[in-house]
């Protein structure tokens, strides 16, 4: 049996698609399943136990891609993404079982191209939680509202390598805080002098070097730049990983994540990291971590980290929320000064 898995989305969203991609593994134990992604999110794919291969999508792959879903013999095609691309690769698949979100079929276009249909309420559920339910449509006895939530990624021994190695370059040893201050989206930003004062306290309190990683994007560059330098030499040091996996490594060894809401946020889910989840105008129902080393700060409700959560909370400014309130949601994880 030959299975595509199709999310054409960004680095989050193929994230939080995982525990999804996990389900159909253990419905259909001897199949081959391929998921297809967008060439912003194929270097993750080495990451993800259940895929055993992938097609990747993008600018300069020409038609190579689609040749690959028009001669793959497939038997059964999961549309996690609902777009134009995605229905027209699923429509190529000629998979006997093609199956995408209710929604889609707004699009009479689009809708041609499946011939089955999970009913899952995308503004009422968590984001993981609306993929599981697409497996559900047609998995053999599996129930999402029984299924275990949380992404599953396992980073290959070379990206821990590099990530150990990048640090040591970077002159970090021993234990460290991660602190993510970027992500697309400027308005998403926390201020940059806060920032500072949350690596400050790590230091100060827990001993912690504080690793700040940054992606490629420009804003995210001039975000990170107005970040004051720490007072602590040699206990800080700002990095910029060359691969998304080296990204993975330095969340998956750090002691706490602090970051915006960005895929950091879902990395550090799918390995367990303790984290303070920053979120501004987006509402956290739909993308918080849902792992219980996790706590939320929302800018509309900014004095605790969120227990309540709901489907049409509003979002605020991130100026909102309070360099206290991130030290004390520190200390609840951290536990014990040193």
């Amino acid at each position: 049996m030959k299975i595509l898995a199709l999310q054409l989305k960004r680095i989050g969203d193929l994230i939080l698609t995982t525990s999804a991609l996990a389900a159909i593994r253990k419905a259909w134990p001897e199949a081959h399943l391929a998921l297809g992604v967008m060439d912003g999110t194929a270097a993750l794919v080495p990451a993800i136990p259940a895929a055993q291969s992938a097609i990747v999508f993008g600018k300069g792959r020409g038609f190579a891609p689609w040749q690959q879903v028009l001669t793959g013999g497939w038997d059964l095609c999961f549309d996690f993404t609902g777009t134009d691309r995605s229905a027209f690769a699923t429509a190529l698949s000629h998979a006997k079982k093609r199956v995408a979100f209710e929604g889609v079929r707004r699009n009479r276009l689009r809708a041609l191209a499946y011939n089955s249909w999970s009913v899952s309420a995308v503004r009422e559920v968590h984001t993981t939680r609306h993929y599981l339910d697409l497996v559900a449509k047609v998995a053999p006895g599996f129930n999402s509202d029984t299924s275990d939530p949380l992404p599953e990624l396992a980073l290959p021994p070379a990206d821990r390598e590099m990530a150990t190695s990048t640090l040591r370059q970077s002159g970090i040893e021993g234990g460290y805080a991660l602190l993510h201050p970027g992500t697309a989206r400027p308005e998403k930003y926390w201020l940059a002098d806060r920032w500072e004062q949350a690596a400050a306290h790590l230091h100060e309190t827990y001993g912690l070097a504080t690793v700040f990683t940054c992606g490629p994007d420009e804003y995210e560059r001039a975000h990170m730049a107005a970040i004051p330098e720490a007072d602590f030499p040699g206990m800080s040091a700002i990095v910029r990983p060359a691969k998304l996996l080296g990204l993975a490594g330095l969340v998956a060894g750090a002691r706490l994540v602090v970051s915006c809401d960005t895929a950091v946020v879902h990395l550090a889910s799918a390995f367990g990291v303790p984290q303070v989840a920053l979120f501004g105008p987006t509402n956290p129902f739909h993308w918080r971590p849902l792992h219980p080393r996790a706590l939320v700060l929302s800018a509309a409700q900014p004095e605790a980290p969120l227990t309540d959560f709901q489907p049409r909370m509003k979002g605020a400014p991130m100026d909102r929320i309070s360099t206290a309130a991130v030290i004390r949601a520190i200390d609840s994880l951290l536990a014990s000064p040193r």
